[in-house]
C-alpha cells in the first residue's frame, strides 16, 4: 500500500475540498508514491511522536492538526516545528494532517463529542455553504441503467442518508449527425428523434471531476449534451459544530459534573448557570467562540467548546450554559476514531495508535 491510496481512504471521510480556506491540510511532507510500512495515528505532529514513528517502523504519520501550518522560510533545527520536519525528512516519514477538513465532516470530531455525551437526534451546528453541484443530462432509453449506476459509483446521487437519488423526466430529443459522425443511433445527414431520459442528479462539488468522467464512460453518445449547475443550497450534511439533545433533561451542576467526568479535564471554565435544566446540546471542538450565537440561535441549553476568551461570556446573556473544557479535551477522541476508521478499511495492515501525550497544557 501507498500513501496515495491511504489518502484516499481518508478523504472518504473527510474530503480536503471540505476543509477551511485558512486551513493546511493533506499530505505535508512525503512522497505520495512511497510504500508505506506502517501507520501512526495521532492529534498532534510533535518531535516525540516521530520517534515513536522511528521505534515502530511507522513511515506515514496520520495526524490531525497540521505542523505546517504558516510557511516555512527555512527548515533547521530552531523550532518544534522545524525539527519535527527536518527529522520526517530525514527518515523518509510522510505527515498527512485532516484538521478542518475532519473537523466539517459529518462524522467527525464533533460526532465524536456527541457519542461521548449520549446525544440523539444530532445534527450540523453551522451547516457549510455550497459545495453542491448539479448535473443534468439526457441518454436514450436503453442506456439509461448503465449511465444512471456509473454516475452513482461516482459519487452523485447521495444526499444525507440516502443514496442513488435522481430525477428522471422522459421526452423526445432529436439531432442531425454530419458527414463525418458516427452516431450510437440515426444516420449521418439525416434528422434522428429519439426517447430520451433527462437524468438529474446532485454531487459534491469536490466530486466534480469523476463524475464528468463516469459521464463520459458511460454515455452512449459520441457528442454528449450535459449542464452543471453550482447550487446555493446550503449542505446541512457538512459544517462545523453539532446539536443534539440528551436522552434526559439534567440540572446544569449535574450535566457540568457529567462532562468533567466524560472529559476527563482538569477544569471546566463556564458562564454562570442558567436558571434551566440542560437537554439541548451544541458542541464544537476546538476554537469555538464564533459559533456562540449559532448556539444561542438554536435554542441550545449549553454550549461545549474550548478557547473562549473573556468577553465571550458575556455572550451567554444568561439563557445558555457556555462550556470550555480545553482545546486538547474537547478533541481528544479524535485520535481513536481515526484509528477505528482506518482499521476497519485496512484491517490487516500495520496501524497504532500513538502513545504520546501531546496535550501542552497542564493544571495545578
Amino acid at each position: 500500500m501507498i500513501v496515495r491510496e491511504v489518502a484516499q481512504i481518508l478523504e472518504s471521510l473527510a474530503p480536503l475540498a471540505t476543509a477551511e480556506d485558512f486551513d493546511n491540510v493533506g499530505l505535508l511532507v512525503g512522497d505520495v508514491e512511497a510504500e508505506i510500512t506502517g501507520i501512526l495515528v495521532t492529534l498532534d505532529t510533535l518531535e516525540s511522536v516521530v520517534d515513536e514513528a522511528i521505534e515502530k517502523n511507522c513511515n506515514l504519520i496520520v495526524s490531525f492538526h497540521p505542523i505546517l501550518f504558516k510557511g516555512l522560510k527555512k527548515i533547521g533545527s530552531a523550532t518544534y516545528v522545524e525539527r519535527v520536519v527536518t527529522k520526517a525528512i530525514q527518515n523518509n516519514i510522510a505527515i498527512y494532517a485532516l484538521h478542518t477538513a475532519l473537523d466539517n465532516a459529518n462524522e467527525g470530531v464533533n460526532a465524536a463529542i456527541c457519542e461521548q455525551l449520549g446525544l440523539q437526534d444530532t445534527s450540523i451546528l453551522i451547516p457549510k455553504p455550497a459545495g453542491i453541484n448539479k448535473l443534468s443530462t439526457y441518454v436514450p432509453a436503453t442506456a439509461l441503467n448503465n449511465l444512471l449506476e456509473g454516475l452513482f459509483e461516482a459519487g452523485a446521487g447521495d444526499i444525507g442518508k440516502y443514496s442513488h437519488c435522481s430525477f428522471l423526466l422522459e421526452g423526445k430529443g432529436s439531432f442531425k449527425p454530419d458527414a463525418e459522425a458516427k452516431p450510437a443511433v440515426g444516420s449521418p445527414g439525416s434528422i434522428h428523434t429519439e426517447n430520451e431520459t433527462q437524468i438529474q442528479v446532485v454531487f459534491p462539488s469536490h466530486k466534480e471531476g469523476q463524475v464528468v468522467s463516469a459521464l463520459f464512460q458511460h454515455h452512449p453518445y459520441e457528442e454528449i449534451a450535459y449542464e452543471i449547475f453550482a447550487l446555493e443550497n446550503t449542505n446541512r450534511h457538512v459544517g462545523m459544530g453539532m446539536i443534539g439533545e440528551l436522552e434526559e433533561p439534567m440540572e446544569a451542576a449535574e450535566f457540568l459534573a457529567l462532562v468533567k467526568k466524560r472529559f476527563n479535564t482538569g477544569c471546566i471554565r463556564h458562564s454562570a448557570l442558567p436558571g434551566k435544566r440542560i437537554q439541548k446540546v451544541a458542541v464544537l471542538g476546538g476554537s469555538g467562540a464564533f459559533a456562540i450565537g449559532s448556539a444561542r440561535a438554536q435554542k441550545a441549553d449549553a454550549y461545549i467548546t474550548a478557547d473562549l476568551k473573556y468577553h465571550n461570556f458575556f455572550e451567554a446573556e444568561g439563557d445558555i450554559l457556555l462550556m470550555d473544557i480545553g482545546h486538547f479535551e474537547s478533541e481528544q477522541f479524535t485520535k481513536p476514531l481515526l484509528f477505528d476508521y482506518l482499521r476497519k478499511k485496512i484491517p490487516n495492515f500495520a496501524i497504532l495508535l500513538s502513545e504520546s501525550n501531546t496535550n501542552p497544557i497542564y493544571y495545578y
